[in-house]
């Protein structure tokens, strides 16, 4: 059996979009379930919005998610170039093999003349297909025009007579175009680029691809690329065409839905993991309806067959549902060193050493569970660092027996000690109970609000040791300084 050779193939104009990051997804299950080969192939010949820095962009998230490829422009591999930039001498040598059997001609039809066709066909209700004028003109004559400088397309020359191309899609069953609503298209623009439908053929039989995975919306170009494998007298791959990633009002994913590219939600603190698992699910299922699924027991589980053909809605809530799991599983220290970004845009700390990277990590029980990204995190344990004494006082003011407490308690931490773990938080609430009298709220809600400045958050038998631990840490160990709780009583006190 030849092994199983897929590819994914961007087109760096822009940032990676996670509609295609689920097409990039499920040809890397497909190799890796069939110990197959992964290819990346950037198709860059779009000159105007193609850039090395989009590229560069598009690899560094591809590596972040955990996908790896076999051959590529970095990888190398045996049938380099991988970038189609890079592979026009292949591209020439194609289309003078067309011409010169008789398959593809100039065409010297100025936009205003291609324009006045298509309405008119239009408008007589038959396809808007090229009428193939120019396909009448003497090749000797179309080399003596281009030569002078007249400008000039390749167009491919659809052979004669009604005809059902038909191939069969994994996803989609039998998928069966008449000939006669395509008409001659353009292989090569007068500017000399390939057109897409050219380069992916010539790149795809010459890279021996097997299996071709990608979007719907390229079902329409499928009839014109098996009519050039056919010249080329190339085998034709497997097709499989996956429904689009559409958001909530069922029009494709884009901008106006919100995050979409790989950048963004890797910017907000979404796990790599997470934002796979997720995707993978957009119309595929690994059975018995489980949702956190390890990525290599969904490589082993993976069935193109079983993917669905219904549109795939991008649920965020969902996704930051998943997230949250994910976060929950993943090891500490890794949350602590990927949140550090965050708390350094914040001001919280001033540099992400060992020292910094444990005492966050010492913080995450109170945030982790109850926040869905990195991001989050910052912001749930803001208090630690940033303390307002003024609202802290307003907020005790508002309190019955606010002073009181806040006195007790202090008198509690002098003969205590910094409350650097939860029996001494606790002894400190018996002193303040037995010198006040009060108990429950009355006594435990002008103790959050004078310490962390706010009237709700985590269990103050871990948010005061972890107050208590940043204010006692060397400044060298890169941690913006924090008030003690014994501080901010004394501060709103006076």
């Amino acid at each position: 059996m030849t092994p199983t050779r897929v590819r994914f193939a961007p087109s760096p104009t822009g940032q990676l979009h996670v509609g295609n990051v689920r097409t990039a997804l499920f040809n890397w299950f497909v190799a890796r379930r069939h110990g197959g080969t992964f290819v990346l192939r950037i198709e860059d010949t779009d000159r105007e919005r193609s850039t090395r820095a989009f590229e560069q962009a598009m690899v560094e998230d591809l590596r972040w998610l955990g996908l790896t490829w076999d051959e590529g422009p970095d990888a190398g591999g045996p049938f380099a170039p991988y970038r189609q930039s890079e592979r026009t001498p292949r591209y020439e040598a194609a289309a003078a093999d067309l011409r010169a059997r008789g398959l593809a001609y100039y065409c010297f039809c100025s936009p205003a003349q291609l324009d006045a066709e298509r309405e008119a066909a239009l408008a007589e209700g038959r396809p808007p297909r090229y009428s193939g004028r120019c396909r009448a003109i003497d090749p000797v004559e179309a080399d003596r025009r281009v030569r002078t400088g007249t400008p000039a397309a390749l167009r491919f020359a659809v052979p004669a007579g009604d005809r059902d191309l038909t191939f069969h899609d994994v996803v989609r069953g039998p998928v069966t175009v008449n000939t006669s609503i395509i008409g001659d298209f353009v292989i090569v623009r007068s500017g000399g680029s390939p057109n897409y439908n050219f380069a992916v053929v010539i790149d795809d039989a010459d890279m021996q691809v097997s299996m071709v995975i990608r979007g719907e919306d390229h079902i329409s170009n499928t009839p014109r690329q098996l009519l050039i494998y056919e010249a080329l007298g190339r085998p034709v791959p497997v097709f499989a065409h996956l429904s689009l990633v559409l958001g909530a009002d069922h029009a494709p994913l884009s901008k106006r839905h919100g995050v979409t590219s790989v950048s963004e939600f890797r910017a907000r603190g979404y796990l790599p993991e997470a934002l796979v698992n997720y995707l993978a699910l957009l119309r595929w299922s690994p059975g018995d309806e489980e949702e956190i699924v390890p990525i290599d027991e969904m490589v082993r589980r993976f069935d193109l067959a079983s993917v669905s053909r219904s549109p795939a809605v991008f649920d965020f809530d969902k996704l930051a549902w998943m997230n949250r799991q994910y976060m929950k599983q993943v090891p500490v220290a890794r949350i602590a060193r990927d949140a550090a970004p965050y708390f350094v845009e914040r001001g919280f700390v001033r540099d992400p050493t060992e020292a910094a990277i444990e005492y966050l990590a010492s913080l995450l029980p109170m945030a982790v569970g109850s926040v869905d990204t990195l991001e989050d995190i910052v912001e749930r344990v803001a208090f630690v660092f940033a303390w307002d004494a003024d609202a802290a006082h307003a907020l005790v003011g508002a309190e019955p027996e606010g002073t009181r407490v806040v006195e007790a308690f202090a008198t509690a931490i002098g003969e205590i000690g910094p409350l650097t773990d939860r029996e001494r938080f606790r002894a400190a609430v018996a002193h303040a109970r037995a010198a006040t009298g009060l108990k429950g709220r009355a006594l435990l809600h002008p103790l959050r609000v004078v310490l962390t400045g706010a009237e709700s958050g985590p269990e103050l038998d871990i948010a005061v040791p972890a107050i208590e631990h940043g204010a006692a840490l060397d400044p060298a160990a890169g941690v913006a300084v924090v008030s003690s709780c014994l501080r901010r009583l004394r501060l709103v006190a006076s």
